[in-house]
């Protein structure tokens, strides 16, 4: 039988890998909801310790080869094994972090997590290399500590990212210290790469972090939008929206109709993870054609709590609009950017007709 499934996966290989990935992306986003619930974080550490133990295990049978026909076959399925593993992580981080971004500003970073996901397909060569699978596996470690740490300490700040990053190093240390232990020769072999391998990549995600280009995981934006009018009542919030063709609405760019003494309104709501509270802004922006840029009318914070499935609901109003291109980007307090509303306003005296909703 064993021998039956070997000559099966020689065979197809390849179309296996394929949907072996695709599989695992699709299970993944449909049951890793929330990033601050116990099981998906033991979802993400499970490939985190299988993934580990694949490394070490492929580097010790290189190093003392095995000697029984079944170690052998076990030793050539490794590499497999290792992807599987590093899929299975880098889907779950591509489905959170790309919940968590508009693309327009954190593309690089989501991009690398994305070459990951697809690229694991083509590495398998590459995994019988230490520094690469070191290299991948520390990106996944960080990765992993960006959005683990803040929901620990209950805190998204500079500091719980310095923090994330101080541990993902001292976790690798102690990795490559075991490998040491374990594997000595190859260890001694790859020494120097680990090591400037490691360092070229705690730097990048932290230029990438400090340059905001990282999604502010563990926030993501449930739903937003422009609208004539928004008023709390009893918890639920009534939106006054234009009554417009649904078809007529998929085709062009939002764009709002509003006489001269209205105000506009944007409404988001914003996931947190439970008891973390922050502050999010509104930065009302219009874009100067004279200038060719955006340019900034003001912002509107206020507080959200965290834990609700649909995001702390809250809206901002802006006084004084005139007709031209608008967008109210969503943020934190340091500018990392959660999500963007884009609208035209259209400064009009001719009645609009309108209907309210409940959101």
């Amino acid at each position: 039988m064993f021998e039956l499934i070997i000559n099966f996966y020689d065979k197809h290989e390849r179309h296996i890998s394929s949907v072996a990935l695709l599989g695992g992306f699709v299970f993944d986003n449909f049951t890793l909801q929330r990033i601050d619930l116990l099981f998906e974080n033991l979802v993400i550490i499970f490939y985190l310790v299988l993934s580990g133990g694949g490394v070490v295990l492929r580097n010790y049978l290189d190093e003392c080869p095995p000697k029984s026909k079944f170690f052998k076959k076990v030793y050539d399925f490794l590499p497999l094994f290792i992807q599987f593993a590093f899929g299975g992580l880098f889907s779950g981080f591509f489905i959170f972090y790309s919940r968590s971004v508009t693309l327009s500003s954190s593309w690089p970073f989501v991009l690398m997590l994305l070459i990951l996901l697809i690229g694991n397909e083509f590495f398998k060569k590459q995994y019988q290399r230490m520094t690469f699978q070191m290299s991948v596996y520390f990106v996944a470690i960080f990765s992993f500590l960006i959005f683990f740490i803040p929901i620990l300490i209950k805190n998204i700040s500079p500091l719980a990212f310095i923090l994330s990053g101080v541990l993902s190093l001292l976790v690798i240390y102690l990795f490559i210290l075991g490998l040491k232990k374990i594997v000595p020769i190859k260890y001694n072999k790859s020494r120097i790469n680990l090591r400037n391998s490691v360092v070229s990549i705690f730097i990048l995600i932290n230029v990438l972090y400090f340059s905001n280009l990282i999604p502010p995981i563990p926030l993501s934006l449930k739903d937003a939008g422009v609208y004539h009018n928004i008023q709390r009542v009893n918890g639920s919030y009534l939106v006054t929206d234009e009554d417009t063709k649904w078809y007529k609405e998929i085709f062009k760019r939002d764009t709002i109709y509003l006489n001269q003494k209205e105000g506009a309104y944007v409404f988001s709501s914003v996931f947190a993870p439970t008891d973390l509270n922050i502050k999010v802004v509104h930065d009302w922006q219009y874009f100067d054609e004279e200038k060719d840029e955006w340019t900034s009318t003001g912002e509107i914070s206020f507080p959200i709590l965290g834990g609700r499935d649909g995001g702390y609901r809250g809206f901002s109003k802006k006084e004084n609009v005139f007709t031209g291109k608008w967008r109210v980007d969503i943020e934190t307090e340091r500018d990392q950017i959660i999500g963007r509303v884009r609208f035209n306003i259209e400064v009009d005296s001719a009645n609009v007709r309108l209907k309210t909703e409940t959101l």
